[in-house]
């Protein structure tokens, strides 16, 4: 097969550019008594073409009224685009490649601020206004919006969100009338090569269906460490992020997350959360607006041939414990290093990340039962399972945020006291009385403030004792400093 130069294909091009529009805008008849002209051929009759492939028509206008545009605004640091590959724009991945306060680059100026504004997509899952999105679209906006299928455009609460595993849950207001819903499907009986179609919101063009095959399941991407993705090729493109991939029964089975392309564009490789893993999550983030994930406190290592024959284990399946953490839930439940897990709570363990899994869903505090090969005899212990750190950490980010709507961050290096506003939560009473990020808290309820943890335990002692509100004093861009008072409500 040959190949026609560009000058050839531009000319061709134009020809049949020329050709639409000359045809597009010459007026024309049919008259049923027109006889050809003579020597001309016979008028072509054109037959009926069989489908190829399935007729998403019918699925797409049933769900399509609960598909959703997500748009956020916010302070971004005004990094240069050109510095993140475009593969990786949009996606889980960004964080990765942003400069972390405190952490810039010699010789280089210290990023500024700007205001910023994005697009994901999203669907809407309970009548009363839940919807689903992803963590990474939403990030720490000062303002989320949604924008219906009806043309309508509502505020959005973010109820919660886990960037563990990208997912984040809204909540709007439409009124009395029940917004149109989607429900999920079983991820588990997807299989490799079944049609799948994607909605959302590329491009922020909105409303828009692809579809594909199911190209690959339980894909570990390095996004994290409860990475189960579905690899689909229905094209995924920035601003589909969040957005819904259904199964040919209009059921959700996955949440369109991230990309693999080396334009920025779609290139045939999507990653999407599976229905099953988002279940659980958005179970907890509308219950307690935040995810609890098991801990044991274990490092573990794949096995191969030899080392599965150093430990006495008859194959490389299981989980090598390679360390046990002080004081921790294994420690104290009796595992050792050189075990080999075979089994959580009923739950066959292949591989180490099968344990991961398998803890992380597990509620803190609940006794399970652990199955080991130790000197290549079956023993047992008994677990209870512990908070992880990540977990604790995000409990205490929204003990700051419950209060007043606020997350917290130390001052830059070389700046001494206050507390910075990393965050405010829309709609919250920070928000309205008009805390902006950026601002540093000074004082808070009478007390120097000189750490965020300083503005929690004030906070605390102001409900304890029964205060209505609590005053802070902020310092603002330009070092003006003013008081205000936010009311605590109800914690």
């Amino acid at each position: 097969m040959t190949s026609r130069s560009p000058r050839n294909r531009m000319i061709a091009g134009g020809a049949l550019a020329l050709a639409l529009a000359t045809t597009a805008l010459t007026p024309w008849a049919f008259r049923a008594d027109a006889q050809p002209a003579a020597g001309a051929p016979a008028a072509a009759v054109a037959l009926p073409r069989a489908a190829i492939g399935p007729d998403f028509a019918d699925l797409v206008a049933r769900v399509a009224p609960a598909v959703v545009r997500v748009t956020v605004s916010g302070q971004a640091e005004a990094t240069p685009a050109a510095e993140l590959p475009p593969e990786l724009r949009g996606s889980p991945f960004e964080r990765f490649f942003r400069g972390q306060p405190g952490r810039e680059m010699p010789g280089r100026e210290m990023p500024q601020q700007r205001r910023a504004a994005g697009q994901g997509s999203g669907f809407i899952i309970e009548p009363s206004g839940f919807i689903v999105t992803n963590h990474h679209v939403i990030g720490r906006a000062d303002s989320v919006k949604v924008e219906l299928a009806d043309g309508r455009t509502l505020a959005a609460r973010v109820v919660g969100s886990d960037p563990q595993t990208d997912m984040a849950l809204l909540k709007v207001d439409a009124g009395a009338t029940p917004l149109p819903v989607v429900r999920f499907g079983d991820s588990d009986a997807l299989r490799v090569g079944e049609w799948v179609l994607a909605m959302g919101n590329p491009f922020g063009l909105g409303g828009t269906a692809t579809t594909g095959i199911v190209s690959a399941r339980g894909r570990q991407i390095g996004a994290g460490p409860y990475d189960d993705f579905i690899q689909t090729d229905a094209a995924v493109n920035p601003g589909n992020s969040g957005g819904p991939l259904f199964n040919t029964a209009g059921e959700v089975v996955g949440i369109n997350t991230a990309i693999f392309s080396p334009s920025g564009a779609n290139a045939g490789i999507g990653f999407a959360v599976p229905a099953k893993m988002a279940q659980g999550v958005l179970a907890q983030l509308k219950e307690g607006g935040r995810v609890e994930r098991g801990w044991l406190g274990v490092a573990m290592q794949p096995m191969d041939e030899d080392l599965a024959k150093a430990v006495q284990a008859a194959d490389t399946r299981g989980a090598l414990v390679a360390q046990v953490e002080p004081d921790s839930p294994a420690a104290k439940g009796g595992l050792r290093a050189g075990d080999v897990v075979i089994d959580f709570n009923g739950q066959p363990v292949t591989a180490p990340r099968d344990l991961a899994m398998a803890v992380a869903g597990v509620k803190p505090g609940s006794a399970v039962t652990v199955a080991v090969l130790r000197d290549g005899q079956r023993a047992e212990e008994r677990v209870t399972v512990g908070e992880s750190p990540a977990s604790r950490a995000a409990a205490g980010r929204a003990e700051e945020a419950g209060a007043l709507g606020l997350s917290l961050a130390p001052v830059p290096q070389g700046k001494q006291g206050g507390a910075v506003v990393a965050g405010v939560r829309p709609d919250s009473p920070a928000a309205e009385h008009g805390l902006k990020r950026g601002d540093v808290i000074l004082r808070a309820g009478g007390r120097e403030v000189t750490s965020p943890a300083d503005v929690t335990a004030a906070v605390k002692a102001a409900r304890e004792a029964g205060r209505p509100s609590i005053a802070l004093q902020i310092e603002r861009e330009g070092g003006a400093r003013s008081f205000m008072a936010l009311p605590l409500g109800q914690g």
